[in-house]
């Protein structure tokens, strides 16, 4: 279905996230914006599109007395209608919105003690409930006591007549993204009004968006998929979205899927780990209460999409209705504003069989899904409109010739405008240029991978790459291997990485062992069996072993293994291990 006439009108003619809420505020006031669910189940706050509106422009009125444009503003938020409110007040003051947040770990203060840093913040958002306990934990840091706090969420309605509607184009910056830091300190992305709405019009192209969509998400909203995704794709169509905190899903899976089935949602997804986690949960009883027959896009992104993931869940859930074809494998980035490329809403997911050992040389050979060494890669879909992909050498900066992987290169109106205050940083990742051609400028994703008949396929980090005994090793690859080893270990959460051993690198594992089989395992029995599996299946020799406790492996704030950091963790011998193994030599 195309989007009717009334929905055309902000895709085309607004240009910025403003013009686009006030069309929705002026011409369908009533209509449901968002509704949030408490504990993933009970229907705990909602907002109209006129109630968005107004607490946007009341907060906004609010940081104009305070704060001059282009001024940076943290947004430390629990998921919640709150943080939409605030995260729009920035927009409509004009200054910008720094979604960040604070866990439950004194170690991340670390994190927003270099955001702060790096945005020169003054000023942050939260709720009442919150500020007490937030200014509790960073009044003793001496680079975030000197934060000012105001709270978002009993602001006086009469204040929005003291809003003024800022000067506003495309080109004006609307927030900082900061990178997740998967490989390395994370980095402010600096996303304009224009990079989201035309990010928007490319995921409304690529879903196949329309003005029945209903959009269901538990995404953490301080990142690019919860807040590109899950909060303004909504709010681009004008459609409704409804809300849960990642908590509610993690702690109990049923509750995304019930909340898709009680909404009729339509579009909704999350990384691997999510589709893994409801095979993984949800029982038979809890499957005769779902009817998924409305779902259309279950987009997969963020990390490695596995091909056993994808039948898993088709399998299990088609009684309830699903789908296989609305199974959508995608790739994007921060850098990107989101969305990259995506397959076709009516097609189910494309997987191709390519030999594993070619594949270690940059090679794509592809073979039956019977025969040897076969590895399955399941392709992220096509580019739609402007965008432009290309496969390029990462050191002689030329083409890839086909079946050879690469590193992904990137180029269209979705490019973010680099990174904040990082000039050098920007320069060597958006101004990338083909040596030979000329042809440029180009954003460095920094991911490798390979077009086939048009598909793209995400292979690993450039970064990440293990390179051992002359030969290329993904980490993905190991690490799926050591987890599928033993039922005691806990999925997605292990590293693969080199460490300097004598005069030579040397492989190391850690991994996760799941809660439920810590206080009674058996460590030599799951090391040997980690040892065997990585040992015939990737005929690599292993330097160490380290099982640690649930929840303790490094990761990002998107939940994606930071392998480096797991790396200085294992050398400095501050990893919370339970058992361990070395090599003698």
């Amino acid at each position: 279905m195309i989007l009717d006439d009334l929905s055309l009108k902000p895709a085309t003619e607004s240009s910025t996230v403003v013009e686009l809420l006030r069309y929705w505020a002026a011409v369908a006031p009533d209509r449901l914006a968002y509704k949030f669910l408490a504990e993933g189940e009970t229907e705990a706050g909602s907002l109209t599109y006129r109630e968005l509106d107004l607490q946007a422009q009341v907060i906004a009125a609010h940081l104009q007395c305070r704060c001059n444009p282009g001024d940076r503003v943290l947004l430390i938020y629990p998921s919640g209608l709150e943080f939409i409110t605030a995260f729009l007040g920035c927009l409509y003051a004009g200054v910008l919105a720094v979604p960040a947040y604070l866990s439950r770990q004194n170690n991340h203060l670390s994190r927003l003690e270099a955001i702060a840093t790096s945005t020169q913040a003054t000023l942050a958002l939260t709720t009442n409930a919150l500020v007490g306990t937030l200014q509790q934990r960073v009044i003793t840091n001496p680079n975030l006591a000197f934060l000012q706090w105001l709270t978002t969420d009993h602001l006086p309605s009469d204040r929005a007549n003291d809003w003024q509607e800022p000067q506003l184009t495309r080109d004006t910056l609307a927030f900082l993204q900061y990178t997740s830091g998967s490989i390395g300190q994370p980095k402010g992305v600096m996303v304009s009004h224009g990079n989201l709405l035309e990010n928007e019009r490319l995921i409304q192209t690529a879903f196949a968006s329309d003005s029945e969509s209903v959009i269901v998400g538990w995404l953490p909203l301080f990142h690019d998929m919860g807040l590109v995704g899950n909060v303004l794709h909504p709010l681009y169509l004008g459609r409704p979205c409804i809300l849960m905190a990642p908590e509610a899903f993690l702690q109990k899976p049923f509750r995304w899927l019930q909340a898709i089935s009680r909404y009729k949602g339509t579009i909704s997804g999350g990384p691997n780990l999510a589709y893994d986690w409801c095979v993984r949960r949800i029982t038979a009883e809890q499957l005769e209460s779902l009817d998924l027959s409305h779902w259309q896009v279950a987009f997969s992104g963020a990390e490695p999409v596995r091909a056993e993931t994808l039948e898993r869940f088709a399998s299990k859930f088609q009684p309830c209705g699903f789908q296989r074809q609305a199974l959508y494998p995608c790739y994007g980035m921060a850098e990107t504003t989101l969305i990259v490329s995506g397959g076709l809403k009516t097609q189910p997911p494309v997987i191709y069989a390519v030999h594993g050992e070619a594949l270690e040389h940059h090679r794509v050979e592809p073979v039956t899904p019977t025969s040897p060494d076969c590895k399955l890669i399941v392709g992220c879909g096509r580019i739609w409109l402007e965008q432009k992909i290309m496969i390029v050498d990462p050191d002689n900066l030329t083409l890839c010739p086909p079946n050879q992987v690469g590193e992904i290169w990137v180029a269209g109106p979705s490019i973010t405008q680099g990174y904040w205050q990082q000039p050098l940083e920007t320069q060597a990742t958006f101004c990338a240029y083909l040596a030979d051609t000329g042809e440029g400028p180009f954003l460095r994703t920094g991911d490798m991978g390979f077009l086939l008949d048009g598909e793209l396929c995400v292979t690993g980090r450039l970064k990440d790459l293990i390179i051992l005994l002359g030969r290329n090793y993904y980490p993905q690859d190991i690490e799926l291997t050591v987890e599928q080893s033993h039922p005691a270990l806990r999925p997605n959460c292990g590293a693969a990485f080199l460490v300097e051993s004598g005069d030579r690198e040397k492989l190391v594992l850690v991994q996760e062992v799941e809660r439920s089989h810590w206080r009674q395992l058996n460590a030599e029995e799951v090391i040997g069996k980690i040892r065997r599996a990585v040992t015939e299946d990737q005929g690599l020799p292993i330097h160490a072993v380290v099982l640690v406790k649930p929840t303790s492996i490094p990761k990002t704030s998107s939940g994606k293994i930071q392998r480096r950091a797991c790396r200085a963790g294992f050398l400095a011998g501050s990893l919370e291990v339970i058992a361990e193994w070395r090599a003698n030599a």
